[in-house]
């Protein structure tokens, strides 16, 4: 394997940064070189939130280039369609049906697009679209805040990698209360069909 690009975006509150912090580390775990970068910058406030994550046998720079991004996840409808400039042809989008509007729209100086446009927007640009429930399956769980752990499940499934990987890296870094509650949450993710 050359390189996998990955780039997840939401805003705050939604798991991103954890989600990305862990998906980093799976990927050292598997053996390969990584290199991760994101920007947050009011995320404490429901701000955009990006992360880029490189895993390969060796990556240079932290910071996915446009048209190289293997995997978007969109924690957010709205800002998964911030990115398809960034994504490959081949690549494959999963994006939580929720949605946050921005101020903009809160002001009505702007209006929220349909899924539908959203979705046509993102298969103009990848090879497979996705739209998964994770705010509802975290719901079900009990806490809207480990929606990045039921994406990353629901990733897994599709990247490879031994499951005990993932289930290590999420006991080593997550506060050892949440554990079991971010273990169910991986295994909501894992099984949710992407077809």
């Amino acid at each position: 394997m050359e390189k996998i690009d990955f780039l997840m975006a939401g805003v705050g509150g939604q798991g991103t940064i954890l989600a990305s912090n862990i998906l980093a580390e799976v990927g050292l775990e598997l053996g390969y070189d990584v290199k991760k970068a994101e920007v947050h910058g009011m995320a404490q406030r429901g701000g955009t939130v990006e992360s880029h994550i490189r895993w390969g046998d060796k990556v240079y720079a932290p910071v996915a280039i446009q048209g190289d991004v293997d995997y978007l996840l969109g924690f957010e409808m709205l800002e998964a369609g911030r990115w398809p400039a960034f994504i490959k042809k081949d690549a494959v989008v999963i994006v939580n049906r929720y949605r946050i509007p921005p101020p903009s729209v809160n002001l009505g100086k702007a209006r929220y697009p349909r899924e539908e446009e959203l979705d046509s927007l993102l298969k103009s640009a990848a090879s497979r679209v996705f739209w998964i429930n994770a705010t509802e399956k975290a719901k079900e769980l009990g806490n809207p805040a480990v929606i990045g752990v039921v994406m990353l499940g629901a990733l897994s499934s599709l990247v490879g990698g031994e499951e005990s990987a993932w289930l290590n890296v999420i006991k080593r870094m997550v506060p050892e209360r949440f554990v079991d509650l971010n273990l169910k949450a991986f295994e909501a993710g894992r099984q949710i069909q992407l077809a």
